[in-house]
């Protein structure tokens, strides 16, 4: 939601709307803690802390899809797998 308000307010407005009826995933400390350990595995760029976040988020909630446009952490191939070789070595 936070991400969804930044931005041009008409832009911003849109995107809200986009969402309305839509459910909620609670963040917990275990996914912060998760988002943090993909940053110091360096697995994925420490400026980038919202997209490791976005993962741990989906992966703790066991979301079968996580929808992005974002090829330079979240989509990029090379680093899926990296992230995926690290989640299985830690049972996720």
């Amino acid at each position: 939601m936070q991400e969804c308000s930044a931005g041009n307010p008409d832009a911003a407005e849109r995107r809200l709307a986009a969402l309305e009826g839509l459910d909620l995933l609670i963040v917990t400390e275990e996914m912060i803690a998760l988002a943090e350990a993909l940053i110091s595995q360096r697995l994925i760029p420490a400026k980038a802390i919202e997209d490791a976040l976005h993962i741990a988020i989906a992966t703790l909630h066991h979301v079968d899809f996580l929808l992005t446009w974002n090829c330079r952490h979240i989509a990029n191939p090379v680093i899926q797998e990296g992230i995926a070789e690290y989640l299985e070595q830690h049972g996720l």
